[in-house]
Formats: structure tokens, C-alpha cells, sequence
């Protein structure tokens, strides 16, 4: 008995340096990351008029979007688990609202609602404002960054609600059952026991949508937003080089995203169990 014993124990610590060693292996897709940065020198070394003058021309858009991105990111997190629990909750009303507002968000383009925020609700603001006589309303101007910020998480965090629920409806009933006959309230079994097992399971999704509000951030240059795509349209627009100002553009989103699809690659792996 004692033999066995030591046996599978042998066993379970070979396989945990097999995995260990499984997951220290470098990513081989990194390489296509290094492979288009590489290009990307190459091209602003080689010939650096225009590619790297355009680079420094539009390298403050960069900047924009990246942060534009990440601040969305942030808040369509927590739009969305907040839109998931409404999905699921027993409550009528918090449900029916939750559900409209995922149902009406998912339905309309990503570009128009951008517009609408950028354009008409400073205008339903000022009206507002006058009909209420708060003059501080009624002179409101529109922050085309902050519109824009607030444009991508109303519409991204409809989609997120949905990952959330999917990810919390994954959980076994008997996950939640057990918590709350251990005496844990609702809201102390949802955060202590379900929501850090689905959070395993949705990591994969809130990655791509990660990478999807990164490529759509593009779209807040129609709203004034100076990003990476605007300064871009600006260089090309008075030095009529297309070819090379896209190309640059379009190698920045890639590296970008890329990047990013490595890095949610690693977490995915440093927060995987075996079962």
C-alpha cells in the first residue's frame, strides 16, 4: 500500500513539471509579433521619408487610442457584469431593463451610436438645460474624447452583459446551492464562489472583445477624436501618399493587436486547472 502510494505521487509530481514545462515554452506565434515589428523598423530605418515622418506625425494619435482603448476597457468591464447579474436576476424589472438595453444596444451600428452621442446628446442636453433654465446645461459643449469613450462602452458593454451571462450560467447551480447552505449571502457566494470560476471561463471571449474595441476605437476619428486613423487621414490629405500612410497605420493595429492576442494567450494559460 505504501508502494502505490509513493507511486502516484511520483506520478503527480512528473506531471506537474511536464505542464510547468508545457507552459514556460515561449509562444511561438510571439514570433509573428517580432516578425511585423521587425518590418515596421525596417521600414521607418530604410526609408524614413516618409515612413518615419509619418510615424512621428501620427505617434500622439497612437497615444489617443491606446488610452482611448483602455479607458473603455475598463468600464465595458464593468458595464457588462453589471448587465450580466441584471440578465439574471429574479428581479422583473432590473431583468426587463438589462434585456432592453442589450437587445436595442446590439441592434444598432457601433458608427451610429458614436455619431448619436458626439452630435445629438449635446443637443437633447442644451434643450434640456433650457427647459429646465440650468444655464450650465444649457451652454453644455460636447468633449469628443469623453463622448467618445462613453459611445464604445454603451455599445461594448451590451456585448459583455451577454459574455457574463454566459460565463455565470456556465457555473454548476450546485456551486451556488453549496455557498449558501455554508450560510454566504447571495452577493457573498456570487463573488467568493461563482464569479472567479467564470471569470476562468470567460477570459477567452473578453479577450477578443478586447482586441475588437481596439480595431473599432478607428472609428472615433469621425467624431473629432484625434487618434491614429485621423492623423493618419491628415498626413495623407496635404503629402497624397496613401500607400505609405495606411501601411504604417496598418502595421501599428496589427502589432498592437497581436500583442495583445499574446497576452491574453498567456493569462489564459497561467489561469488554467485541470479538471
Amino acid at each position: 500500500m505504501a508502494m502505490e502510494k509513493k507511486a502516484a505521487a511520483r506520478e503527480r509530481a512528473v506531471g506537474r513539471l511536464l505542464s510547468a514545462g508545457a507552459g514556460s515554452r515561449l509562444d511561438p506565434w510571439w514570433w509573428l509579433v517580432a516578425l511585423v515589428v521587425l518590418g515596421l523598423v525596417l521600414l521607418t530605418t530604410l526609408e524614413p521619408d516618409p515612413y518615419w515622418r509619418i510615424f512621428l506625425f501620427i505617434r500622439d494619435g497612437l497615444v489617443v487610442t491606446v488610452s482611448v482603448t483602455l479607458a473603455s476597457f475598463v468600464f465595458v468591464l464593468l458595464v457588462g457584469m453589471l448587465g450580466g447579474l441584471g440578465r439574471l436576476s429574479s428581479n422583473r424589472a432590473v431583468n426587463l431593463i438589462a434585456s432592453l438595453y442589450v437587445e436595442i444596444v446590439r441592434g444598432i451600428p457601433l458608427l451610429v451610436q458614436l455619431i448619436w452621442w458626439y452630435f445629438a446628446f449635446p443637443v437633447l442636453i442644451q434643450k434640456l438645460g433650457g427647459a429646465l433654465h440650468v444655464q450650465a446645461l444649457a451652454e453644455y459643449r460636447a468633449n469628443a474624447i469623453v463622448l467618445a469613450v462613453v459611445g464604445l462602452v454603451f455599445c461594448y458593454g451590451a456585448y459583455m452583459s451577454e459574455i457574463y451571462r454566459a460565463g455565470i450560467q456556465s457555473i454548476p447551480k450546485g456551486q451556488m446551492e453549496a455557498a449558501r447552505s455554508l450560510g454566504m449571502s447571495y452577493f457573498q457566494a456570487m463573488r467568493h464562489v461563482v464569479m472567479p470560476q467564470a471569470l476562468r471561463v470567460i477570459l477567452p471571449p473578453v479577450g477578443n472583445e478586447f482586441i475588437s474595441l481596439l480595431k473599432d476605437s478607428s472609428l472615433v476619428s469621425v467624431v473629432a477624436v484625434a487618434d491614429m486613423t485621423r492623423r493618419g487621414r491628415e498626413f495623407m490629405s496635404v503629402h497624397f501618399n496613401p500607400i505609405e500612410v495606411w501601411t504604417i497605420v496598418a502595421l501599428l493595429y496589427l502589432v498592437m493587436t497581436l500583442f495583445s492576442a499574446r497576452v491574453v494567450s498567456w493569462l489564459e494559460r497561467k489561469t488554467r486547472f485541470e479538471r
